[in-house]
């Protein structure tokens, strides 16, 4: 009996944003980058700029007689453009687009309507809160938008 669906739902989400096409030429990373980053668009699932935090979750009995629980978490991520250009639009646009196609993999479609569930890893998972973060450096501008994928699961 697994404690946690976390690790499931980090290896589903890298898999399912590896696998789209909409993300080809961004890095999908597991956890924070190792090398500069600089001049490439990146994608880090259970990480975010600034803090070492990777998943926030809380888990409670789901019924009487404490044989299955339910599972709440966050799983941060980050995503980042930059290309050493100096228009602040064309990376923020990017960025926006970049997030879409993540939302859309995650969202069920009618060619896809168990796409929330992450390939079975949790009952269901969404994009549920995201910030924008731009910064004109001597490397160029960069725009980079921290989000939270929300799940719940059944233990």
């Amino acid at each position: 009996m697994a404690t946690s669906r976390v690790p499931a739902a980090i290896e589903a989400l890298l898999a399912i944003w590896r696998a789209t096409p909409g993300l080809a030429g961004v890095q999908i990373l597991d956890g924070p980058p190792t090398i500069d980053q600089a001049g490439a668009d990146y994608l880090s699932v259970g990480w975010s700029s600034g803090s070492e935090l990777a998943v926030e979750f809380t888990q409670e009995f789901n019924a009487a007689g404490a044989r299955t629980r339910d599972e709440e978490f966050s799983i941060l991520c980050f995503l980042d453009t930059w290309t050493g250009d100096t228009d602040v639009a064309t990376r923020r646009t990017r960025a926006f687009e970049l997030l879409a196609v993540c939302e859309e993999t995650i969202r069920a479609s009618n060619s896809n309507p168990t796409a929330p569930t992450l390939n079975g890893a949790v009952l269901w998972a969404e994009i549920a809160s995201g910030s924008l973060m731009q910064a004109n450096t001597d490397q160029g501008v960069r725009a980079a938008i921290p989000f939270v994928v929300a799940c719940r699961a059944r233990l």
